[in-house]
């Protein structure tokens, strides 16, 4: 059976320990407890600011509230593995693979991309996501590492001045003839457009890049659903029987550098793409 357990515990003394407190509590080991730690699933309030607690050496004081979200299935989750495509030293460009998340919870985030990055980048780093992919989505994401850095690359999203491109391999023959589609999505405007880059007849599958204006969930799935070709793999908007992941990646970025002023770009390598 799978322990699943939550605790606020208010702290009335200076002298214990995160490990210890927790064990004490809960009936679980000291080795679990510094597990957990170490996978984001402990939190920590001090003056009413609330943030994760990984350092079993860290002191806690009178006053302080330490919470424990403890879910054995979460935390026994074995991270995939995520490539580095380049280091631009104040920012990183990542490749995202399937099942691995854009944002953790309180349940913990080991298995996130930016706590990935933060592990394994040489010298290490603090990591600040920049914009997301859906869990079944892989291709590149960008990582800042500084505060200042992440609130310019997303100002670039924010105001449309980063091109990005999918490639994406959808059920059925897709028109020659590139497709603009514009349907709203939950009440907001969102603009998407699909060219054919090939048809495979055997397996009756075309394969697509495609660029979007707007970043609405799931806006490339819906569109191409809606537009009577659903993305393979897409047991959402598509066929509920699929059996492969999904098949759609981004595939590159392109943008002027905020921190060198360069026009940067980065594409994902032909074994990276999905491809017929």
């Amino acid at each position: 059976m799978c322990i699943k357990l939550e605790r606020h515990l208010t702290i009335e003394t200076n002298d214990i320990t995160t490990v210890e407190l927790l064990s004490t509590d809960t009936g679980l080991s000291k080795q679990r407890i510094k597990h957990a730690m170490k996978c984001g699933a402990v939190w920590l309030t001090h003056n009413e600011h609330t943030q994760r607690l990984r350092r079993a050496s860290k002191k806690l004081l009178s006053g302080d509230t330490l919470h424990l979200y403890y879910n054995e299935d979460i935390l026994s989750t074995t991270p995939p593995i995520a490539q580095l495509i380049a280091d631009e030293r104040d920012y990183s460009v990542w490749y995202k693979p399937y099942g691995m998340y854009s944002q953790g919870s309180k349940w913990g985030d080991h298995c996130t991309i930016n706590r990935w990055a933060e592990q394994h980048l040489q010298p290490e780093r603090p990591a600040f996501i920049v914009h997301r992919l859906d869990r079944a989505a892989t291709g590149l994401l960008l990582i800042a590492h500084k505060k200042q850095t992440a609130a310019a690359l997303a100002k670039l999203f924010q105001e449309h001045k980063l091109d990005k491109t999918y490639r994406v391999i959808v059920h059925g023959c897709f028109p020659e003839k590139p497709q603009a589609m514009d349907n709203d999505i939950d009440g907001r405007s969102a603009r998407s457009t699909a060219t054919l880059i090939k048809y495979n007849h055997e397996q009756q599958r075309s394969l697509l890049t495609v660029t979007i204006d707007s970043g609405r969930k799931h806006q490339i799935r819906r569109h191409l659903s809606e537009l009577g070709y659903p993305v393979v793999g897409d047991r959402l908007y598509g066929h509920s029987d699929e059996t492969i992941d999904l098949q759609l990646t981004a595939f590159s970025l392109a943008f002027v550098c905020p921190v060198s002023g360069e026009q940067k770009k980065f594409q994902l390598n032909e074994k990276l793409s999905p491809h017929l």
